[in-house]
């Protein structure tokens, strides 16, 4: 469960760089109040933990992922 979590932080916060890099447009802080509202740097930071969360998924067995082995 936590792994969706994080996953899903983490495609928020890719879509919210995508914003500001195409469009100059910082999603998370025009919905919070400004870049330096506590509410926008708190879902940065959980946004930042949830990619470092992601980082072990590349680092995991297929079996510690919940997935079946592939057949050889």
């Amino acid at each position: 469960m936590i792994d969706k979590i994080a996953l899903t932080l983490a495609i928020i916060g890719a879509l919210n760089w995508g914003g500001i890099g195409l469009f100059g447009f910082d999603t998370v802080a025009f919905f919070c109040g400004g870049q330096l509202s506590i509410l926008s740097r708190i879902i940065y930071a959980l946004v930042g933990l949830a990619g470092l969360w992601c980082i072990s998924l590349l680092f995991r067995t297929d079996q510690e992922n919940g997935h079946a082995p592939h057949a050889a």
